[in-house]
């Protein structure tokens, strides 16, 4: 009865729809090796016959999420904007190179570190005690957000930051880079500790939003009376927007509703929710407060006299940047300790040897070759192809200088170029965000959870309208340079107001809807996009864009569930 209930969770529908299909679980781990004396012998022809069908699916599965977006972006180019795509070979290998890099990674991520998840939420609870099992779920979330694929879009994003009009920003995504992807995953750890005790103790979502936003909105405050500081504020929030993906949410829902299921608490119907909302959340606050800290040690004038002596010395060594050896350190970087930690952890601290260590082994190896496959994809494709559609649509709207120093009209009036360029932004919102599968399976989830009170096509598209209106706000933040603030501290303020009139069940499923929208694909595309605008408009920075994306499917649920709630009252009113 437990697993039929838990198979409707929210955390088993990401599992389901984000590392799908069958893999090897916790049980099989630790189950005596089957051995047989009966050796099978098979034809290459048979092997090709088994795994073509597979490997299919699972390439035409990237496929699906990337090419109609990439499409999208580039007939746009091409037809409205009037521009060629420059570097198309280069674009499309680079594409392809990240749908076989994350087709491999997924497939690592459901072989290799998946199991390992579950094995050790399920295991752990019995042998050791809460605090010990905390510091697990801790250490998880850091070790997890080192392994996301999309964090490597916040790395590359320094490289379109002018030092003078954002000294501090540059500097957390240049010289504090790492200290940025670790104090990001400290943000993920606390979430696992606090969703964890959720879990346990079946505590409301409520309180923790409240305890998470008033910090946030607060140093949100004070870093807008301050220039320097203000540019950060995009990073800060976009930042919890790149941690909620196929590695993190998998990884640290199967600990926690394994924990909760353990200790005998996990029959809630919203065990799984709310993770997602927290590991969205509390980045913000710690990448806020690391850029705190280098306000206080470094000056403005600092970081700019240095960033003039780093970059003659980046020209002696720019032959360097982007091989092939160093995205396989990368990769290597990301996964490895991620995989070290879980080992020891299911060596020393559980006690247990783990068998099928071929299987684990092979997904280990397919996890970090879709790594370095994904990393050099990103850079010359994804980011490329992003980067170039931004830098280019301002050009529907005003005139823009060409690489050569001569001035280009722009292509349409001001007030129609515009038009077409918002138009573009929610298109590009809306329909990625309607094709997303985990939304899907989402929408399935709450309908059954509201026993029908909320439709699954009602909660598809609300976040999609949600998503599309956030992305469109985003690109007017950057187009015009309006303060980031401004509309981040109305809007969360807002949200607020609706969760405290909304039951529990709509305030999970609304802060966690964000997360489901944020995926490998369109996070760096959407994240360079957004540079791109901002150079060409010439603004300090062009972040902003994930965040607003991110609360506008909260509003739009919560919202909706509001009105849900009226109707069903109504209902029962008039029956």
């Amino acid at each position: 009865m437990v697993e039929k209930t838990r198979s409707i969770r929210y955390g088993q529908y990401i599992r389901e729809t984000q590392v799908d299909h069958r893999h090897i679980s916790y049980n099989d781990l630790t189950a005596p090796a089957v051995t047989s004396s009966r050796r099978i012998s098979l034809r290459p022809l048979d092997v090709y016959r088994l795994v073509q069908p597979y490997i299919s699916l699972r390439f035409l599965e990237q496929l699906y999420a990337l090419v109609p977006l990439a499409l999208y972006l580039a007939f746009f180019q091409l037809l409205i904007l009037r521009q060629e795509v420059e570097g198309t070979l280069a674009i499309s290998l680079g594409l392809l190179a990240v749908i076989v890099g994350l087709m491999l990674f997924m497939e690592g991520i459901k072989q290799g570190l998946m199991p390992l998840g579950e094995f050790i939420g399920n295991t752990l609870p019995k042998k050791q005690a809460l605090p010990a099992v905390l510091l697990v779920a801790f250490l998880l979330g850091i070790g997890v957000t080192f392994a996301e694929p999309a964090i490597g879009a916040l790395k590359a994003a320094g490289a379109l930051v002018k030092v003078e009009k954002a000294p501090y920003l540059y500097a957390l995504l240049t010289d504090y880079a790492d200290w940025l992807v670790l104090l990001v995953g400290v943000g993920v750890g606390l979430a696992a500790v606090l969703g964890t005790l959720r879990f346990v103790y079946n505590w409301s979502l409520k309180p923790y939003i409240y305890l998470a936003l008033t910090p946030a909105l607060l140093l949100t405050l004070y870093f807008m009376q301050d220039p320097n500081l203000a540019p950060v504020l995009g990073l800060a929030w976009d930042s919890g927007a790149v941690t909620t993906g196929p590695v993190t949410v998998p990884l640290v829902l199967a600990l926690g509703i394994g924990i909760a299921s353990a200790s005998g608490r996990g029959s809630s119907a919203l065990v799984g929710f709310g993770i997602v909302t927290l590991a969205s959340l509390f980045p913000v606050i710690c990448v806020l407060g690391l850029a705190l800290y280098v306000s206080w040690i470094l000056t403005p004038e600092a970081i700019i006299q240095a960033a003039s002596v780093t970059t003659q010395l980046e020209a002696s060594i720019a032959w360097y940047q982007q091989t092939p050896g160093e995205e396989m350190v990368l990769g290597l970087r990301a996964i490895l300790p991620l995989v070290l930690f879980l080992l020891l952890i299911s060596r020393f601290l559980l006690k247990e040897k783990l068998n099928n260590g071929g299987i684990l082994a092979y997904g280990i190896f397919l996890a970090v070759a879709g790594m370095i496959l994904f990393n050099i994809g990103l850079t010359y494709g994804l980011a490329a192809l992003g980067g170039q559609a931004g830098s280019l649509l301002p050009s529907a709207f005003t005139a823009l200088e060409t690489p050569g120093g001569q001035l280009q009209p722009a292509i349409y009036s001001y007030g129609l170029g515009l038009l077409v360029v918002l138009c573009f932004a929610w298109i590009l919102g809306f329909g990625a965000t309607l094709a997303e599968p985990a939304l899907n399976a989402l929408g399935m989830t709450v309908e059954r959870l509201t026993q029908g009170v909320f439709k699954k096509r009602t909660l598809i598209y609300a976040v999609s309208l949600g998503v599309g209106s956030g992305i469109l706000l985003g690109v007017l933040k950057i187009i015009f340079d309006w303060p980031l603030a401004w509309l981040l501290i109305p809007f969360y303020l807002l949200a607020l107001l609706l969760t405290y009139f909304s039951s529990e069940e709509f305030v999970n499923i609304a802060w966690d809807s964000a997360g489901v929208t944020t995926g490998p694909i369109t996070v760096p595309l959407v994240l360079a996009m957004g540079l791109g605008i901002g150079e060409a408009v010439q603004v300090a920075e062009g972040f902003g864009i994930l965040s607003m994306a991110s609360i506008g499917p909260i509003l739009a649920v919560l919202t909706t569930g509001l009105w849900a709630q009226w109707q069903a009252k109504h209902q029962q009113e008039t029956a």
